[in-house]
């Protein structure tokens, strides 16, 4: 609400898919603090605009020029804070304050999270003259949706909730944008918009444009990037270089949609943009009353009926990550897309704080890429003389991380196992054979580390990175596979994992210390340890066995120097496994379960003969 951006040309629409009135209380309460906050940024050129941001990293209004203005905006948030949390506490809100709002009406004991009628309420109309901030300027349009849900009908997760938005608005302010954020996301560049609507406006190229994607920063990266969540890489070369195809990820947050291409329409030529104020004439008229019922129509299970929503237009249903998928779609039709990494992060969220909450995470991540693959949306298949070949292959190095899952398995499991047995499975180091695996170990290993490091990495952070991806590999990875297949042959429906990013105090401080999770007893800490428990077993045995044998020669060490690197290489990444096995004793440590069954069945993998 406070971008640098013509106020009577913005609108801000919260998408509540919990239908909560405690949410639509908080909103009130924000859009009050708006009025002092929004003149405020504006005057004083505040950055970035996320109050909680702000003040986390500006407590002293001593370094302000005009403190004591400073200081009552500051109190001003407290108490709304305050206000809002004590609310929260009690669960309810009071009657005095559902008195104060029509809105309120809407929720009665019939209302759940999952069953209830569509809910909007225009919070703020930027068509009203009296609407305006402390300073007499305009306040931008507000607007609170829930769209119906129902039980007997599917809702279709994220991709539903953005549906009925795109549709709400229409009705309401009817924008040529959208920029679409997730609930854990702040602006952190006032000019942002701005920045972005350059792509749209270019002269040559602008018409061709669908939509403008900005990379997923996170405000909470440790110093090493502890579980490997800035993407550094990933963001700044490999998405980079897709959008150098003209085709761009829509990673589902932090971009900037054309609504028309989002609406199912193809590339024409006359696709110009316009910003005048014509797309939202069409309701000056309308008392907001009329446009919140419009808006519920539209927001109602069964608009969808018999249309092609989710199908041609809007983001596409069925799958876990529609929102690569609907990125593809959208290409396909003749569009291109832009990915714009600005030296100041556009907008910052929240990443993931624990390892189970990110391996979670990347498990569905997965599920969804590799569904796309296996179905007519494949882009070997779908983009066929639509996009390039490169940006094909480019969609296809993510969408098949799932069986990326079976070779990595392969070598922490038998490579050890069979050094463990004295069995090579490599040429001997002074054989020329060995010199293509030598090379390519080697070789990815320092280029690895060199990009890495060249997209603002610590060394630390990129062995950090190993570590994550063998992590994600062997538990995430494998089971977002497993499930993909079942799923394809009808066995499963497609669920959509929310990732918590709340933690206790404790936990936050040991993420600070970069101090790994283990807390939980998830299957995917059990497979963590097992793997890394058994691979401490084969080296140490086998390095007893060599030890012992004294008809060991020379050429049988050299024949299984290749595993015994292999192994040790495991073993090194997995050093924090083993703290967290057999020397922590804080919260974060192993549980004691995943101890004992990790131990038993490195013990018995060992034990079977090879």
């Amino acid at each position: 609400m406070s971008c640098n951006y013509p106020t009577e040309k913005l609108a801000v629409y919260l998408s509540d898919d919990g239908g909560s009135d405690l949410t639509f209380y908080a909103l009130l309460e924000a859009s009050h603090f708006a009025k002092y906050w929004i003149p405020f940024c504006k005057t004083n050129n505040i950055e970035p605009r996320s109050p909680e941001t702000y003040f986390a990293h500006n407590s002293n209004e001593q370094q302000f020029t005009n403190y004591q203005e400073w200081s009552d905006v500051k109190n001003l948030y407290e108490e709304m804070k305050e206000r809002i949390e004590s609310t929260m506490e009690r669960g309810s809100i009071s009657k005095e304050i559902r008195d104060k709002h029509k809105g309120f009406s809407e929720w009665n004991q019939n209302v759940t999270k999952n069953d209830h009628q569509p809910i909007v309420q225009i919070v703020i109309d930027g068509r009203d003259e009296t609407a305006v901030d402390n300073n007499g300027y305009r306040l931008p349009t507000l607007v609170y949706m829930a769209r119906e849900k129902r039980p007997q009908y599917s809702h279709h997760f994220k991709a539903g909730a953005m549906n009925a938005l795109i549709r709400v608005s229409s009705e309401i302010s009817n924008g040529p944008i959208i920029l679409n954020l997730d609930c854990d996301m702040y602006v952190n560049d006032s000019d942002a918009i701005r920045d972005a609507l350059c792509f749209f406006m270019d002269e040559k190229k602008g018409h061709e444009i669908a939509y403008v994607q900005h990379p997923q920063t996170f405000n909470n990266i440790t110093k090493n990037d502890l579980y490997a969540n800035s993407y550094s890489v990933a963001n700044k070369v490999e998405l980079a270089g897709m959008g150098g195809y003209g085709s761009a990820l829509y990673c589902g947050t932090g971009c900037f949609h054309r609504t028309e291409s989002l609406c199912g329409n193809s590339y024409s030529e006359d696709n110009k943009l316009r910003l005048d104020t014509n797309y939202t004439k069409k309701n000056d008229k309308k008392t907001v009353n009329e446009l919140e019922e419009a808006a519920k129509i539209v927001s109602s299970c069964s608009y969808e009926k018999d249309t092609l929503w989710g199908k041609e237009i809007g983001l596409v249903y069925g799958c876990a990550v529609e929102d690569i998928v609907t990125g593809l779609t959208i290409q396909c039709r003749g569009w291109k897309s832009v990915y714009y990494c600005p030296n100041k992060e556009a907008f910052l969220g929240v990443a993931p704080n624990t390892l189970e909450v990110a391996l979670i995470q990347h498990k569905r991540w997965c599920e969804g890429l590799f569904q796309i693959f296996l179905t007519k949306y494949c882009p070997f298949i779908y983009g066929h003389a639509k996009i390039k070949l490169g940006a094909q292959l480019g969609y296809c190095a993510y969408l098949t991380w799932a069986p990326i899952s079976l070779p990595t398995l392969y070598y922490v499991i038998v490579p050890p196992l069979c050094l463990l047995h004295g069995i090579p499975l490599f040429p001997q180091v002074s054989s020329k054979w060995f010199l293509p695996y030598a090379y390519v170990f080697i070789s990815k290993t320092v280029y690895s580390m060199v990009e890495t490091s060249a997209c603002g990495s610590t060394i630390k952070g990129w062995w950090n990175l190993q570590r994550m991806w063998v992590f994600r590999r062997t538990t995430s990875y494998f089971f977002a596979f497993i499930d993909t297949i079942i799923k394809q042959v009808g066995l499963s429906q497609t669920t959509f994992a929310i990732t918590p990013k709340m933690v206790t105090d404790d936990v936050l401080k040991r993420y600070k210390q970069e101090v790994i999770e283990f807390g939980s007893s998830n299957t995917m800490f059990t497979i963590i340890a097992t793997l890394a428990v058994l691979n401490l077993f084969s080296f140490v045995g086998a390095m007893a066995k060599r030890v012992t044998d004294l008809e060991m020669d020379f050429k049988t060490l050299e024949m299984l120097m290749p595993q015994v690197i292999l192994c040790g290489f495991v073993i090194m990444v997995n050093l924090p496994v083993y703290r967290a096995l057999f020397f922590r004793n804080d919260k974060g440590c192993m549980p004691h379960g995943v101890m004992f069954k990790s131990l038993v069945l490195a013990s018995l993998a060992c034990l079977v003969p090879i």
